[in-house]
């Protein structure tokens, strides 16, 4: 058993862990290993916005225009594809992509195909919305954890490794210890979003400046693998509750402290439904976060949930779980919305 930070980012903690030296945790976990050079990466959201069939046909086009971009020079090393709908009843295409260095998506960004089609004023007036959320954290703000050592999912695909099983999890309090910079920082959150040029609104490119030490979940499972008893449990009890927190982060979470929440089914290039799904949501702070995960009805539901499933079926699971957790400095977060609704996304915060 290993820890689930890097050697080469390990210091001196001036902040102690939840756990003794001694702690063997319940069940296996691992996280994914970056290689020593890389110090930053990207986590871009890409979406498009839509009311109606006929709408949605036109932005499943746009997605794939989006997508296509991705095989030009300097392009994300992996994307997914996924579909929401949010609480004003719009569909929302997504595509997210990672890059392993900063530098390739700035180039990438710039290229004429990419920065005029995004900046185009037809974004504004083709009855779609549009908008990119782009996460720039360097490797000491982000941590991985995945149930299952021989698939990663998210920023972890991108990652040339994986750990032996970690030790710093199945306990509240766990992302908080696997995060590196929160050895010495208690990564408490300063500053409020705000709004840059035009208030939101339609036809209307707004931009939200984020603050710091925002912190952003992706949680996710795929059931492709399960059968039987496991898919029943799965399908019947699990996923039900586990849509009922998502709910309840997207219609009331700004009360304890999270600004959007997107619990979103992964698709294939052609629309199709996978077997996986993620819980994407922005919060005011990792305290906020930590709050809810540990105390609140809805996640203790899902938890507990989850872990009588675990029991009953002796921890032998085909299900796959994973999260990836970040917290930003106000330098590394962009977010601009051209022509969606105002409840969109960060919008929502302000």
């Amino acid at each position: 058993m290993e820890s689930a930070i890097p050697r080469h980012l390990t210091c001196p903690r001036s902040r102690e862990r939840r756990i003794d030296d001694d702690f063997v945790p319940p069940f296996p976990a691992w996280v994914a290993r970056a290689d020593a050079s890389v110090t930053d990466v990207v986590m871009g959201y890409f979406g498009v916005q839509s009311k109606g069939l006929d709408a949605l046909a036109k932005a499943h086009v746009a997605l794939q225009h989006i997508v296509g971009g991705f095989s030009l020079t300097e392009g994300p090393g992996r994307h997914d594809l996924a579909h929401y709908v949010d609480e004003a009843g719009y569909d929302n295409l997504i595509a997210i992509a990672y890059w392993d260095k900063p530098q390739s998506f700035a180039r990438w960004q710039a290229l004429p195909a990419i920065d005029e089609w995004w900046s185009d004023e037809a974004r504004l007036g083709d009855g779609l919305g549009y908008f990119r959320e782009i996460l720039s954290p360097d490797t000491e703000r982000f941590e991985t954890l995945f149930s299952t050592a021989d698939r990663k999912e998210g920023v972890g695909a991108l990652m040339a490794g994986t750990s032996a099983e970690i030790q710093e999890h199945g306990y509240w309090g766990s992302m908080r210890d696997r995060l590196p910079i929160a050895q010495t920082d208690p990564v408490e959150p300063s500053g409020m979003l705000g709004v840059c040029g035009l208030a939101p609104g339609p036809r209307r490119r707004t931009r939200i400046s984020g603050h710091r030490n925002l912190a952003v979940i992706r949680s996710g499972q795929e059931w492709t693998e399960t059968e039987g008893k496991e898919r029943d449990r799965y399908l019947g009890q699990m996923e039900p509750i586990l849509h009922a927190g998502m709910d309840f982060l997207r219609d009331e979470g700004r009360s304890i402290g999270c600004y959007a929440s997107r619990y979103m089914r992964h698709i294939d290039a052609s629309g199709q439904w996978l077997e996986k799904s993620f819980g994407l949501s922005y919060w005011h702070s990792l305290a906020d976060m930590e709050r809810w995960s540990e105390s609140h009805p809805t996640h203790l539901a899902i938890f507990g949930t989850f872990m009588g499933i675990v029991q009953e079926l002796n921890f032998q699971l085909k299900l796959r779980l994973y999260h990836e957790v970040t917290v930003l400095d106000s330098g590394q977060q962009d977010f601009e919305y051209v022509n969606c609704h105002p409840e969109t996304g960060l919008m929502r915060g302000v």
